[in-house]
């Protein structure tokens, strides 16, 4: 028979783990002796190793008693140790992005996108255009990772057809006209048309099912009337 004291000795626990064992009903409480002392046989310290053992794999002690008074035991533990692995992989990610972070590599989006956000420059677009693009696959990537990347790749391509090239880099340069120049109506014009060549009827699903481009447009159309009255005139002739 046994004291608390040295019953948490033998096991490498605390007297005051027991008692907060007992008090969560983990542990049976055995009675007391004549002198009011708890007495604890070797059954009880089994059952203490236990209820450590779970408890120092990571189970919350909530859990522990469900667990081991359930017939499930084996298979409740196999999706604890899955929610870990789950932890561990975003805890590895998290670790991976401090250390990009830690390298300079200050920005949250992919390497491509960086890379095609450092092309636009050369390519003639002002820097408006490249603080809109950042803003819109920055909100793209956080809120839709599962598509974002095949539809980056898709507008990216542009850049590599003349002819869409021209196009991007005049919706840019139309920023300061006049919202009724002729010049903002050919150029919804030849955007309709080409928007339909490249897609037919079927607008891509990024323009069709999310808010996200819709609301970095909007707030750069506030800067400015004429390509607010543009971005009305491909909605309109687009639908």
């Amino acid at each position: 028979m046994l004291t608390i004291g040295q019953l948490a000795g033998y096991v490498g626990v605390t007297a005051k783990t027991i008692r907060v064992y007992h008090a969560k009903g983990l542990l049976p409480e055995p009675e007391r002796d004549s002198s009011g002392y708890r007495r604890y046989r070797a059954s009880d310290a089994v059952e203490l190793i236990k209820v450590r053992t779970l408890a120092e794999a990571g189970v919350p002690l909530a859990r522990i008693r469900e667990l081991r008074s359930g017939d499930g035991l084996a298979a409740a533990l196999r999706r604890i140790d899955d929610d870990l692995a789950a932890r561990i992989e975003a805890l590895q990610a998290t670790r991976s992005r401090l250390r990009r972070l830690a390298s300079g590599r200050l920005s949250p989006l992919p390497d491509e996108v960086v890379a095609y956000l450092a092309r636009l420059p050369g390519l003639g677009f002002s820097e408006r255009w490249v603080t809109l693009q950042s803003d819109l696959w920055l909100l793209v990537f956080a809120t839709q990772p599962e598509t974002a990347r095949t539809n980056f790749r898709d507008q990216s391509a542009m850049l590599d057809n003349p002819e869409l090239l021209s196009l991007v880099l005049e919706y840019d340069q139309v920023h300061d006209l006049d919202p009724h120049d002729p010049r903002v109506d050919a150029l919804a014009d030849r955007l309709v048309a080409a928007t339909r060549a490249r897609y037919g009827a079927e607008l891509p699903a990024y323009e069709r099912g999310s808010a996200i481009p819709a609301l970095v447009q909007g707030a750069v159309n506030a800067s400015s009337p004429a390509w607010r009255r543009l971005d009305a005139l491909l909605r309109e002739r687009l639908r």
